[in-house]
């Protein structure tokens, strides 16, 4: 029988960071506000509201908060690894630390993955998928999960990266700014071919390592980090070669997303700093039971929604042309009129969904025991490998054998998924998983 809420929320040691949990669900939730307001759908397509209206793209300082969610996570990873290795008693622990952290990520990814196959396979089979609605739905689908593969990759790294904070504390951080931005100077000013894909690892590894610096209590100044980081976005996008959104925009030469840049990074520094600056004021109100209680019960289905949202958004609009509801065009007065109702039905069929899925997100706890590090580790690497190539691939051309480019590697869908699957197979048995259920 399941855990509820309440009696998590009843549960919580009082030494818990509340906060990180609040940030947590924060970050996901601007996320999802944030796809469901740029969708621009017509019946020429799905389209991007911020290339629409450019005076947007401001908004982008603010929505793209996704930096938080790595934040928190590498805050989580530094306490999460340290204490298997407490409990681990001198035994290696990587393979179940991996375990342990990818349960509730890997599992309710990969059934939303199959669901979405199954689905786009049948309705390719009749014939569908050819419209320009349809083939940008199953496009744009999976474009979400980047953020799972790298997130994947934080993970994995995390022993390394621990090991060098404990080291070398900000100059870890340091060093890895210091890489992704010679990464932006050997792209942009000598033009050296690839090398802008490294900072899929220098970015984003960089906002994780400020989560460690965090667990350790060691961001004490974080107005500082606020401003040194906006000042740094702002020098850069304004004399660089820096566009000012931080998504990507269609058709645009430079993206700051994909691959991520100095500016990005910068950006995400300042949100971090930005959100150090009310964790004290936030620290009362979520001391309130019924506030408390709403953060955990929202954890508990965070990933769920985020995975499904984008479905239950698409779902809006097929609902809109069957019902005979003409699309306005987007950004026009009519199409602004109907956005409240969207985001409100949007809403509403994510939490169907989430109450349809929740159950694959369910928490578990494994022992600390020790098990193959090489075998979990090269599953890894076929799951986030897997994941982002599908996510570049889409779910459109399934029988045509539509594929993508991951860096320099073409993959198409169906062996991304395999990929995916396989990875997660070879993670969860490196070692005796055994696992104590605590919710359902």
């Amino acid at each position: 029988m399941g855990v509820s809420a309440s009696e998590m929320a009843a549960a919580t040691p009082a030494a818990r960071d509340r906060y990180v949990d609040l940030l947590r669900v924060a970050s996901l939730g601007t996320v999802l506000f944030g796809h469901w307001l740029m969708a621009a759908v017509s019946s020429d397509g799905i389209g991007n509201l911020l290339a629409l209206v450019p005076a947007l793209q401001v908004l982008t300082w603010g929505l793209q908060i996704m930096p938080v969610f790595f934040f928190v996570g590498g805050f989580s990873h530094a306490l999460s690894y340290r204490s298997l290795a407490r409990r681990a008693d001198g035994r290696p622990v990587y393979a179940a630390f991996l375990r342990a952290r990818l349960q509730r990520l890997l599992r309710p990814t990969l059934v939303f993955v199959l669901v979405w196959t199954a689905g786009a396979l049948a309705l390719q089979l009749a014939g569908g998928g050819h419209g320009r609605l349809s083939a940008a739905a199953l496009r744009l689908v999976t474009q979400p999960l980047w953020f799972i593969g790298i997130y994947l990759a934080m993970v994995a790294f995390t022993p390394a990266l621990l090991a060098l904070h404990h080291r070398w504390g900000w100059g870890a951080f340091a060093l890895l700014v210091g890489a992704a931005a010679t990464v932006d100077v050997l792209r942009f000013a000598l033009a050296v071919p690839y090398v802008e894909f490294l900072d899929f690892a220098f970015v984003w590894l960089a906002v994780h390592q400020l989560g460690f610096l965090r667990a350790d209590g060691r961001i004490t100044r974080p107005g500082l980090l606020a401003a040194a980081g906006l000042v740094g976005a702002a020098l850069l996008v304004a004399y660089g070669p820096y566009p000012l959104s931080m998504v990507g925009m269609p058709g645009e030469k430079v993206s700051n997303m994909a691959p991520p840049t100095l500016a990005l990074l910068c950006h995400g520094t300042w949100l971090v700093g930005a959100v150090e600056l009310f964790r004290g004021p936030a620290a009362g109100w979520l001391a309130r039971p019924r506030v408390w209680r709403g953060v955990v019960a929202a954890n508990g289905i965070a990933m769920t929604a985020f995975l499904w949202h984008l479905t239950a958004m698409l779902a809006v609009y097929a609902a809109q042309l069957a019902l005979g509801i003409a699309l306005p065009e987007p950004a026009s007065a009519a199409w602004w009129a109907q956005v409240p109702l969207r985001l409100l039905a949007a809403a509403g069929l994510t939490a169907v969904l989430v109450t349809l899925f929740r159950r694959f997100e369910a928490p578990a706890r494994s022992a600390a025991e020790s098990g193959s590090g090489p075998r979990a580790a090269f599953g890894i690497t076929l799951c986030l490998l897997g994941i982002l190539g599908l996510s570049m691939t889409g779910l459109g051309g399934l029988l045509e054998g539509h594929s993508a480019t991951l860096v320099a590697i073409p993959l198409t869908a169906p062996v991304a998924i395999g990929m995916a699957l396989g990875g997660w197979y070879l993670v969860e048995r490196s070692g005796p998983a055994r696992s104590v259920r605590l919710g359902g």
